[in-house]
């Protein structure tokens, strides 16, 4: 019997579940509030094919976690976060979460951005009645994985259904699509596109898999259908190329898309300039708590945050607010208290847990301009 890659991944993740249970089973005599410290993990792509995010969110979290234990802690605790590097790969984010709770007897788990590694670890954490806390995976599954999971961030549907009305409000007429069919993200991105635009102004809907190089075959067909723009819901590391290539084919119309562009590759890249994402702040946003963490976050840096920084830093402020309101390290103590969360001032903006452990937030409408903040070129609030 032949068994796929994706056979075995399950098969893995199934039996360290199993583990992770067996785990919980021995943590109900665990007392969380007997340490002296509160200890949380964090599992994030610190190496590997999307590093750019983990590295931007574990900057945030830190910075974050020092001002917490700067201003005297939690419950009269300091904070620790162990953080495990999971190098952007499902079956380690399986094997990091697991080690987080089983060696490390962590009260919560923050992490992970990517939506695939977040299923993957999300199930471990059900299993093993661990709280834990996405900072920025928009797949509308991971929170579907049990009553422990949460994410401080909009999801896709609503991602998408807003780009669709953005190509709405810029008046394109003619819209192509490129999507990542090996990839989750982008095909909730262009399935919630598709069902909030006319489906006969979409003029070319092609696809390509993110181990691709050359996209020519794909650009070409698109460009025969003369598009006004063209919706590219895919990460950074594949975005430079698509553009750079449409670029040197003659392809001059703007493209879009999520919040898997925003990266500092995307910023630098002058083929990149004119097109549009959608994100979860702007840097350029006036409200004080963002302003706050911004100049914090650079004088910590020396570099402006990316929206992966802010919910890395937002993340730990809304966890540490669910243990303060908690009153307990206590894993099922911190799972009620982050259901309740209500209206939390976050500097991505103001942050409340709905009833199915998603975040009701605003989204923004960012222009690419090539300088190190992009423009902020729209916002819309919950509910548009």
């Amino acid at each position: 019997m032949k068994f796929t890659k994706a056979a075995v991944s399950g098969a893995l993740a199934l039996a360290v579940a199993i583990f992770a249970g067996q785990g919980a089973c021995r943590k109900k005599t665990f007392d969380y509030d007997a340490r002296s410290t509160i200890v949380l993990g964090q599992y994030a792509s610190l190496t590997g094919g999307t590093a750019d995010f983990g590295k931007s969110s574990n900057d945030g979290l830190q910075l974050a976690l020092e001002q917490i234990n700067a201003s005297g802690g939690l419950l009269g605790k300091q904070v620790s976060v162990t953080t495990e590097d999971d190098q952007s790969n499902s079956d380690n984010a399986v094997a990091a979460v697991s080690k987080l709770i089983n060696r490390d007897k962590v009260s919560a788990v923050i992490g992970e951005v990517a939506s695939t590694r977040s299923l993957s670890g999300g199930g471990i954490c059900q299993s093993s009645r661990i709280p834990m806390l996405s900072p920025a995976s928009t797949n509308p599954q991971v929170t579907k994985t049990g009553d422990y999971i949460f994410r401080i961030c909009f999801t896709d549907d609503f991602q998408g259904k807003i780009c669709a009305r953005f190509a709405k409000d810029q008046g394109w007429k003619r819209v192509a699509m490129l999507t990542d069919t090996a990839n989750a993200y982008s095909k909730g991105l262009a399935t919630a596109f598709k069902e909030n635009f006319p489906v006969d102004m979409i003029v070319a809907d092609e696809n390509f898999k993110a181990e691709d190089k050359n996209f020519e075959a794909q650009l070409n067909k698109i460009k025969a259908t003369n598009p006004d723009a063209i919706y590219l819901p895919a990460y950074y590391t594949e975005v430079g190329l698509i553009v750079t290539q449409a670029r040197r084919a003659g392809m001059t119309m703007p493209f879009f898309g999520g919040d898997g562009w925003d990266s500092p590759q995307t910023q630098s890249n002058p083929d990149t300039v004119g097109c549009f994402y959608s994100d979860h702040y702007s840097a350029n946003d006036p409200s004080e708590a963002t302003q706050k963490f911004v100049k914090a976050f650079a004088k910590k840096y020396g570099h402006q945050p990316d929206a992966m920084a802010v919910l890395g830093y937002d993340a730990m402020g809304v966890m540490a607010q669910a243990i303060k309101d908690a009153g307990s390290a206590d894993p099922k103590a911190i799972r009620d208290a982050l259901a309740k969360i209500k209206n939390y001032d976050g500097a991505s903006g103001q942050i409340t847990i709905d009833e199915n452990r998603n975040a009701t937030k605003s989204i923004v409408i960012l222009n690419v301009t090539g300088k190190p903040v992009p423009d902020l070129a729209k916002r819309y609030d919950p509910g548009e």
